[in-house]
């Protein structure tokens, strides 16, 4: 016998609002601010890619309240949370309405050394 949780479904985008791309390609994102140092620098590239499903702990693009944010997804008995890398910055509770615009799967940089690949396992 199964419970039936009591959260909402993750919205998920199903478009990028102004962007050119179709609804599930993926498309790039510069870093902005330092709340997801050290990983994730001011001014790097970033591939979002909004046909990935969110699972927890992945490096999501959030569109919350008009307003777009980064970090990492958590979701548990204390609801949805916006989880920062850099201990200067405060996590966001996420309180529906939200709407999750992609995953991230790549970081890009100048030098070979600074790219990276994300893959998450669901589950």
């Amino acid at each position: 016998m199964s419970k039936e949780s009591t959260r909402p479904e993750i919205p998920v985008s199903a478009s990028q609002g102004g962007c050119s791309a179709e609804a599930s390609e993926p498309y790039a994102l510069r870093v902005l601010g330092d709340s997801m140092e050290p990983e994730f620098t001011h001014g790097q590239i970033i591939i979002v890619d909004p046909g990935e499903a969110p699972v927890e702990g992945a490096f999501v693009v959030i569109d919350y309240g008009g307003e777009v944010m980064f970090g990492r997804y958590e979701s548990g008995a204390r609801g949805y949370w916006l989880r920062y890398l850099n201990p200067e910055h405060t996590d966001v509770q996420l309180v529906p309405p939200f709407e999750v615009k992609g995953v991230i799967t790549q970081r890009v940089g100048r030098r070979r050394k600074d790219r990276k690949y994300y893959e998450y396992q669901a589950g």
